[in-house]
C-alpha cells in the first residue's frame, strides 16, 4: 500500500499461508506471521504469553500461527541483525532490540515499525511509524465483520530516508528514525506545548512518512486515517509483503 502501484496480499493468498503454516495451536481467533523479507527476523511481541513467550526465529518464506486471547493487546514487530546462541541468549538486535534474549522482556528499541492490536467486542489495529521504521509491515483482517480494511506500511521508507535521519551499518540503511528520535524538541515530539491535536500537526519528516506509507501512523495524533476496526477477525502480520 506504498503506492498506487502496490497492494497488499489477498484474504485467498493469506489462507494459502495460513494452510501451509507450521500451526501450533486450534483457534477460532488467530495471528498469522509472515516473513516475506529476504532475511531471517525475530519478530519481538509484547504482551508475549501466547505468541512463543514473546520471541522467535522466523526465516524468509516461514510463518507461524498463534492463538489469540479475549482481550489481548499489544504489539508485535521485527527485530532484524539478531544473533541469539542456542539457548536464546545473546547480543543486542540491530534494529528492534527487546532485551538480550530471544523473548521480550520489554517494548521495542526505536526504531521500528510496529503493528499494534487491542481486541474486543471491537478490534482495534494500526501500523504506526511514531517509532520510526525498520521493515515493511502489513496487517490485515479476515472472517470478521466491519471496516476490516488493510493497515500498515508496505513501501520501504529506507530507500526514501533523508539522510538525518538515517541509521547505518557500515554503508547500509537498516531504518530511517522519527525526527522525534532524532531532534527530541517538543514540537517533533507531541509534548509540552505540542501536546494536543491542535498543535501537534505533522513535520515535514512526517509527511514524506505518510505519502509512502498513507495507511500507517506517520505521527502521534495521526488517528482518522490509521486505526482501524473489526469484530470477530483473525489477522496476518505480513513482513515485506510486496517483496
Amino acid at each position: 500500500m506504498a503506492n498506487p502501484h502496490t497492494a497488499f496480499l489477498t484474504v485467498s493468498i493469506i489462507f494459502t499461508v495460513i494452510a501451509s503454516g507450521p500451526k501450533q495451536c486450534v483457534s477460532t481467533k488467530t495471528f498469522t506471521l509472515v516473513n516475506y523479507c529476504d532475511e531471517t527476523i525475530w519478530p519481538g511481541i509484547t504482551h508475549g504469553e501466547n505468541f512463543g513467550s514473546g520471541g522467535f526465529t522466523l526465516k524468509p518464506g516461514q510463518s507461524a500461527v498463534y492463538p489469540a486471547s479475549d482481550g489481548w493487546n499489544g504489539r508485535i514487530w521485527a527485530r532484524t541483525g539478531c544473533n541469539f546462541d542456542k539457548k536464546g541468549s545473546g547480543c543486542k538486535c540491530k534494529t528492534g532490540d527487546c532485551g538480550s534474549s530471544i523473548n521480550c522482556t520489554g517494548p521495542g528499541s526505536p526504531p521500528a515499525t510496529i503493528a499494534e492490536f487491542t481486541l474486543g467486542a471491537l478490534d482495534y489495529y494500526d501500523v504506526s511509524l511514531v517509532d520510526g521504521f525498520n521493515l515493511p509491515i502489513a496487517v490485515q483482517a479476515f472472517n470478521g465483520t466491519g471496516n476490516c480494511s488493510s493497515a500498515g506500511c508496505d513501501g520501504d521508507l529506507r530507500q526514501s530516508c533523508p539522510s538525518q535521519l538515517a541509521m547505518k551499518d557500515g554503508d547500509k540503511v537498516i531504518a530511517c528514525q522519527s525526527a522525534c528520535s532524532v531532534f527530541n524538541t517538543d514540537e517533533y515530539c507531541c509534548r509540552g506545548m505540542h501536546a494536543d491535536p491542535i498543535t501537534c500537526l505533522p513535520s515535514n519528516y512526517a509527511k514524506g512518512f505518510k505519502q509512502v506509507c498513507p495507511a500507517a501512523y506517520s505521527f502521534a495524533f495521526d488517528d482518522p486515517t490509521s486505526i482501524i476496526t473489526c469484530t470477530g477477525a483473525s489477522f496476518a502480520v505480513i513482513f515485506c509483503a510486496s517483496r
